[in-house]
């Protein structure tokens, strides 16, 4: 699916703070309900090498939800902050709330022509409640269920093979810059989502003439 000038013709679509609202600021209002500063539960799950195993092992689907609620509720004792666990992560998804913008601009990506896939790293399927992801791309990949995340080469690999197409035939849509980096390795370009009208703007651009969004 690339065209004779060498546009791309399918793009990947990451979830969380790409067709929803920002994830840091989920994580921050969540950190400072639970009485830490706003910065906490992010920097936990990035530097804390227990809080981001829990992470990993949760996102790969090594481990469930509520075993991963538990452990980042001791993680957060550790830490100075008093935390049940039940809930933690339905109080999380429910700061993220879909972004109207970005979901039209995967349904007009898609009716220009272009394959449409989401690759996400999932933090349980309730984040996912009010998409009907079957009908809004024509492959979806979420690493609990293949067994490994973003950035790994493998997730890339993976989702351009269920979309049907090349990793150079594709344009991966992130809002963290280490995972359009990765992808880049594989010779998919990339998109660091900021706002719908940048991502668009950008997108439109490799996606050549006939993808202007």
């Amino acid at each position: 699916m690339t065209t004779a000038d060498g546009a791309r013709g399918a793009v990947l679509f990451d979830f969380g703070g790409v067709l929803t609202t920002s994830v840091v600021a989920a994580f921050a209002e969540l950190s400072r309900e639970l009485g830490g500063e706003p910065g906490l539960l992010l920097r936990m799950l990035s530097k804390d090498p227990e809080s981001s195993t829990l992470l990993v092992d949760h996102e790969e689907g090594r481990i469930g939800e509520r075993e991963f609620e538990d452990g980042l509720a001791l993680r957060l004792r550790a830490h100075g902050v008093t935390a049940e666990g039940p809930g933690l992560v339905g109080r999380l998804q429910a700061r993220l709330r879909p972004d109207p913008d970005m979901v039209a601009l995967v349904a007009k990506v898609r009716a220009d022509g272009h394959r449409v896939g989401l690759l996400s790293n999932s933090l349980g399927d309730d984040c996912y409640a009010g998409f009907d992801l079957p009908a809004m791309f024509d492959a979806v990949t979420v690493s609990g269920e293949i067994g490994v995340r973003k950035p790994s080469r493998r997730a890339y690999a993976i989702a351009c093979e269920r979309l049907g197409v090349a990793p150079g035939e594709t344009v991966m849509v992130d809002d963290l810059e280490q995972n359009i980096t990765a992808a880049a390795r594989l010779g998919i370009a990339g998109v660091v989502h900021r706002d719908a009208a940048t991502t668009a703007r950008e997108l439109a651009a490799l996606l050549g003439p006939s993808g202007r969004l």
